[in-house]
Formats: C-alpha cells, structure tokens, sequence
C-alpha cells in the first residue's frame, strides 16, 4: 500500500462526502426558492454558495491530485480551467482518468458559475441561469461522485514504491 494515495483516497471519500451533502442542500433549497413568494433572493444565495462549494471542494481534490499523483499541477492564468481538463485526462503510466467528458461538461458549467458567483453581486443572480446549473447536477453528480469514488480505489490499489 502506497501511504501517500491511501490518504489521499480517504480524502477523495471525505470529500465526496461533503460534497453529497452540498449538492443536496443546493438541491432542496432550489425547490424552496421556486416556490417562495416572499425572499426568494435569500434561497438563490444559498443555492448559489452551495453550487460554489461543490465546485470549490472538487477543486481541492483535482488540485491535491495534480500535486501528488500527477506531480504537475497547472498553473498561469487559467490553471482553474486546465486543472478541470487535466482531471479528464489519462496519464500514461501514471493514472487513468479521474473523471470523464460527461462530467467534465458539467463541472465546467458549474466551475464557470463559481467564478461568476465570486465576481458579480449575488442580486444579480438570475433563477432562470441557476435552474440548469442545479437539473444538471441532480442528473450528472451520481456519476461523477462514482468516478471519484472509483478513482479512490485505484489510488488504494497502487502498490508502495
């Protein structure tokens, strides 16, 4: 057993988690919103801090993969988009994909909805933008979580050096 992956694959299975229960509050809280008349605004802030902590928490993983198991995380202006194509990638000899094109499609809409979450004021959110966000990820996040879970176990499997 190779210690370093092993602790990065029990991160990998904290982490998802935590991820769980952020996807699951963005999710209800959604349906709140949708059926608030009165401080609408209150849930799509919520909603929106949520969608930015899955994305946030994937992050840290893909980061402390390219560190550790890559040994070559991206960096330059738009090391947040090429980290996220890196995590599609397989790297020969060294590990397969972490996550594939399907998930990579939506965790890049989310990814760019982080970014504007982190750069315009949070009323300027609009309902009809975050609803494709939060379908999507009720959809795709089941199997993106069994991709990273999988990845986990095939950090667990890889021998000490």
């Amino acid at each position: 057993m190779n210690k370093l992956y092993e602790d990065l694959a029990d991160r990998i299975r904290g982490e998802v988690a935590d991820v769980d229960r952020l996807v699951q509050r963005a999710v209800s809280t959604w349906l709140r919103a949708k059926k608030a008349l009165q401080d609408q605004d209150v849930y799509l802030d919520s909603v929106a801090l949520n969608l930015h902590g899955v994305y946030s928490g994937l992050e840290r993983l893909f980061e402390l993969i390219a560190r550790h198991v890559d040994q070559n995380p991206p960096s330059g202006e738009v090391w947040h988009r090429d980290l996220l194509n890196l995590m599609a990638q397989e790297i020969k000899d060294v590990r397969p994909a972490v996550i594939g094109e399907d998930s990579l499609s939506f965790l890049d809409e989310i990814r760019r909805f982080r970014h504007l979450v982190r750069n315009i004021y949070t009323f300027n959110l609009a309902p009809e933008k975050i609803e494709p966000l939060i379908v999507n990820l009720s959809a795709r996040w089941p199997h993106g979580r069994a991709e990273l879970m999988a990845f986990a176990d095939f950090l667990s499997d890889v021998p000490a050096p």
